[in-house]
């Protein structure tokens, strides 16, 4: 009778504790970052946020003061993580609709991260598109939604004034950093 004891308590000890892995709060996938899914309402976060602060975009009355309603995340040490943008504004059932990736903690699977190059980008995924702005260029990467920011001061002279030319990746320094990227949902 005791050696049965002795079996179930080991046996309920390796059940509880499973080889389950903890997810990952800082990585970046096509559908989610950490805890936040493309389907978390503004409500939930919260919870998703739970050791972090979150701030709501200034509201005046019942009117938007002409920005985004969007949604600040820090970490308890006070730093800037992510800046949320919900699909609907002044809507707690609102799921989010892009994420601005601030802090470098947050990596996708591929390392790629606020401190990546356009390099380290174009080595770990396939470029779907360049956009020529005024002030930068534009780089999409369809396989993870999103698109990555690079001041134009890190192209070379020829490519910063002229928003009608069609930069290609070839035109753009391997050495070139991201200003900041955003994944879209």
């Amino acid at each position: 009778m005791k050696n049965l004891l002795i079996v179930i308590a080991l046996a309920v000890m390796l059940l509880n504790c499973t080889t389950e892995k903890e997810q990952n709060p800082f990585l970046i996938n096509k559908q989610s970052i950490g805890l936040l899914t493309d389907s978390t309402q503004v409500k939930d976060l919260k919870l998703v946020f739970a050791q972090d602060s979150i701030v709501m975009g200034s509201i005046k009355g019942d009117e938007f003061t002409g920005q985004n309603n969007d949604i600040e995340v820090y970490s308890s040490e006070g730093k800037k993580l992510l800046s949320l943008t919900p699909q609907q504004v002044l809507d707690s059932t609102s799921v989010i609709e892009s994420i601005q990736i601030i802090s470098e903690k947050y990596k996708t699977k591929k390392q790629i991260s606020t401190l990546s190059t356009f390099k380290e980008i174009k080595d770990a995924y396939k470029i779907s598109s360049i956009n020529n702005l005024i002030n930068s260029v534009v780089i999409s990467v369809n396989e993870i939604n999103a698109s990555f920011t690079i001041d134009k001061k890190e192209l070379p002279a020829n490519l910063r004034f002229d928003m009608t030319l069609n930069i290609e990746p070839v035109q753009i320094p391997d050495d070139a950093k991201v200003k900041y990227f955003i994944i879209h949902w």
